[in-house]
């Protein structure tokens, strides 16, 4: 009895080892696909920049460059919002 359960032990272990290697190989093999797949996503994103996304980087920063003039601005036109309404009658 005791032969057998070291046996059905050994058996198990070894099945258990299969397993899971055959279960690494399959991780191996799906993250070395979606590396490939990462990679020509990088080209094509790479590409869009370069043709698209670059070209207007002079538009928005000039575009930025103003709203920083109009957020600076701010501050002066609320202090005297702020007179205009305390010398509103109520």
């Amino acid at each position: 009895m005791t032969g057998l359960l070291t046996v059905l032990s050994i058996a198990l272990a070894v099945v258990v080892v299969l397993v899971l290697a055959s279960s690494l190989i399959v991780i191996r093999r799906s993250l070395g696909n979606t590396s490939q797949t990462l990679g020509v996503l990088a080209e094509a994103l790479e590409g869009v920049e370069a043709e698209h996304l670059r070209p207007l980087e002079d538009h928005v920063n000039a575009i930025n460059a103003q709203f920083d003039i109009i957020l600076s601005a701010l501050p002066g036109i609320a202090r005297k919002a702020a007179v205009v309404a305390e010398r509103r009658p109520r």
